[in-house]
């Protein structure tokens, strides 16, 4: 790229005289976009533009000001976008993120959800933090307390925490609601002939059941089951023989005999196979953390946040874009229950080349000892990088920088804190 130096001295001195005689390098990029600059070369010129800002706010604004009447004509006429976007419907504003209770917050998570909090600070809104826990299978107990650590860290403690566990009454309710509206039913296809019945786009024979007998199969649903046993009953002359008698009970579906399905408006004719009659909750036995085994029947992501979102009152919404399907079939349930669906936004993905962000990975690693704790400072953990110094703002201003945009950010950890150390200052 020609005159990369001169253009990027131009933005960072412009930038500099516009934040109090500090640029910041994410400002100086995002100007240099405008310029040819494309996001494949960012690494190739991150270390020059790096030097160039660190140049630049060595300077007294009085230099900045002498230095920038040189180079004023470097600058295009194009505007580069300064603070948030305005969001639509924005005289209520009330936000939420919802992270899963399998480890503690770390970058993805700050990046994301630091968006959706500087919303609802700029419209004096409410957030919320929703952790996710109805997967009982994939719960790390110590998560709950960190997540609510972090929350306060990353959110300036400001953060309504809620537990969707606590919940499970309410998603009965409109799972209720679903089935009276004949907008769900039971299924008990096994998976293989449910998948073959999407492939073919034919209905499974359980969709044309009514909903009254679909509400005796969601009662069988959350049905115990109750095993026939014999015992012998206790007889007070020894000399008798004790008699052999039944326990018998009503037995529910098994794990795995039965789903609770929506019935989408297209049937299995939808042109999206994600579309057709989706699954909103299941059978599953396994202990959960806090619930212990209060709950047999789960609900599935779509479910959950539904309700959630309703309940709550959510009016917008910024999620990864890798969510469309999932924003799709939650609007299918908001329109039959006759509710107004949040506005959505959509977020592309931070990918990090050198950098593992799953949680479960990293806690695995943990436990093999490759790691001292979740505040090793080798981990992009929240918990590590409060201890390292680094400052909520941070997060904020880059993420604000990055604003609403659908583009993929493909990076690598040396590179992202470049970024991030230039945003902490």
């Amino acid at each position: 790229m020609k005159c990369l130096e001169k253009k990027a001295k131009a933005y960072a001195l412009k930038n500099a005289l516009s934040h109090e005689g500090k640029s910041k390098i994410g400002s100086v990029i995002s100007a240099l976009f405008n310029e040819g600059l494309k996001k494949s070369e960012v690494k190739k010129y991150l270390k020059k533009i790096s030097e160039v800002v660190s140049k630049v706010n060595s300077l007294s604004i009085e230099e900045q000001e002498k230095e920038f009447e040189k180079l004023e004509n470097e600058i295009s006429e194009r505007k580069t976008r300064e603070g948030l976007e305005e969001l639509p419907n924005n005289k209520k504003v009330i936000m939420r993120f919802a992270p899963s209770a399998s480890g503690p917050l770390h970058i993805g998570h700050a990046m994301t959800a630091s968006l959706s909090f500087l919303y609802v600070e700029k419209y004096h809104g409410k957030f919320y933090v929703r952790i996710e826990d109805t997967n009982p299978e994939n719960i790390y107990k110590n998560a709950y307390k960190m997540i609510e650590e972090d929350s306060k860290y990353i959110f300036d403690n400001k953060a309504e925490i809620m537990i969707q566990s606590y919940r499970m009454k309410i998603y009965y309710k409109y799972a209720e609601k679903l089935i009276k509206k004949n907008a769900a039913y039971v299924c008990t296809c096994s998976g293989d002939e449910f998948r073959e019945f999407v492939k073919k786009k034919k209905n499974c024979p359980c969709r044309s059941l009514i909903a009254k007998e679909n509400l005796k199969k969601w009662k069988k649903m959350l049905t115990p089951q109750v095993y026939t046993n014999e015992v012998r009953e206790p007889l007070r002359s020894p000399d008798k023989f004790s008699k052999k008698i039944s326990t018998k009970g009503k037995n529910g579906f098994k794990q795995g005999e039965a789903v609770l399905r929506f019935k989408s408006s297209e049937g299995m004719k939808d042109s999206n196979p994600a579309m057709r009659d989706f699954p909103l909750a299941r059978i599953n036995t396994t202990t959960h953390p806090f619930q212990k085994n209060k709950y047999r029947v789960w609900p599935l992501m779509n479910l959950a946040v539904a309700v959630d979102d309703i309940e709550m009152k959510i009016t917008h919404i910024i999620r990864a874009k890798d969510h469309r399907d999932n924003a799709k079939r939650q609007e299918m349930i908001f329109n039959v229950l006759g509710k107004k669906s949040p506005w959505t936004g959509f977020l592309g993905r931070f990918k990090f080349k050198d950098m593992e962000l799953s949680t479960t990975k990293i806690r695995q690693e943990i436990e093999q000892k490759k790691y001292s704790g979740w505040d090793d400072p080798k981990l992009p953990t929240l918990i590590s990088l409060k201890k390292q110094g680094y400052k909520p703002e941070a997060f904020w201003k880059f993420a604000e920088q990055i604003g609403l945009s659908e583009n993929d950010k493909v990076m690598d950890k040396k590179e992202f804190f470049i970024l991030l150390k230039n945003f902490n200052k």
